[in-house]
């Protein structure tokens, strides 16, 4: 359900100055659940809550909804699981359904949030993926932001099947972007600074302590870290900044292949040709000719 404020004494029925608020009807959650596409992600309710004072929600019970709560200014704290989540500017979080919370704004400096409840086959892997941190520090706090005023703005003007299809698609990619943050190093992190050295020089190469050196970790910390991120080690997230390289290369200029090879850091031409095969499962002159687009 949409989200009720109260005091800690007493409820507050008046809501928040400038605040917005939308409520879809159940009956057309349960239509929208049982039609394709939003089947797999509904909005059920959405919202922004300004200085938001005295803001505090309990359910003992936890919500049918997962309930995702982006902080742009203020303060609060979100307690489920046993954790305690303080949130504050550039800070989101996800409620799984069903999981007993309580969230509040703080006293001293009360939260502005962007929320929205939602439902479906895919809606737990959406804002919860594996791995994945329940804090997330938004890279890009006014993408998310301009997606969640498209979105209430979207449920504000109808709610009619068509609109909720597009709500699902905006919140679709609002909580993929919120995913990707949480899985993605943050700015200035020793993963962070690797990852961008790498990018930096694709027509080199370097051993990983040599690399994990330069970032003050040891080689088995980053290569753990690499594989928690990218799935793979160092040397296999530089190949594939080679192999990116050499597609454009490829699909762009006319340079022969050991020309492209060179400029990938690879001096032997037919090792390059191997490595190539390896990732594509075509050579770069058979990847060549292949129409696009």
């Amino acid at each position: 359900m949409d989200e009720t404020t109260q005091r800690t004494a007493a409820p507050r029925a008046e809501g928040f100055t400038d605040q917005r608020l939308c409520v879809v009807p159940r009956p057309q959650v349960e239509h929208a659940l049982a039609a394709p596409v939003t089947r797999r992600l509904t909005v059920t309710d959405a919202g922004l809550f300004p200085h938001a004072e005295g803001h505090l929600r309990q359910r003992p019970h936890g919500a049918s909804e997962t309930i995702v709560l982006v902080c742009v200014g203020g303060a609060g704290v979100v307690t489920f699981g046993g954790d305690e989540y303080a949130l504050g500017p550039g800070a989101s979080i996800a409620i799984p359904a069903g999981t007993p919370h309580e969230y509040r704004a703080s006293d001293l400096a009360p939260w502005t949030i962007w929320w929205l409840h939602v439902r479906g086959t895919d809606a737990a892997e959406l804002t919860t993926p594996a791995g994945a941190s329940r804090l997330v520090r938004l890279r890009a706090v006014d993408r998310v932001v301009a997606l969640f005023d498209e979105l209430v703005t979207l449920l504000e003007r109808r709610i009619s099947p068509a609109h909720l299809l597009a709500a699902s698609g905006i919140a679709w990619n609002l909580l993929t972007r919120i995913t990707v943050d949480s899985t993605l190093p943050a700015q200035g992190s020793p993963l962070e600074r690797a990852m961008r050295y790498l990018e930096t020089r694709i027509d080199g190469s370097i051993q990983v302590a040599d690399l994990a050196a330069l970032v003050g970790l040891s080689p088995s910390h980053l290569s753990a870290l690499f594989r928690q991120t990218t799935g793979s080690g160092p040397a296999a997230f530089h190949t594939s900044l080679k192999m990116g390289r050499a597609r454009a290369l490829l699909d762009t200029t006319g340079l022969s292949v050991a020309e492209i090879a060179a400029a990938v850091g690879y001096a032997d031409p037919l090792y390059f040709s191997r490595q190539f095969r390896r990732v594509h499962d075509v050579s770069p002159t058979i990847y060549r000719a292949q129409h696009k687009g």
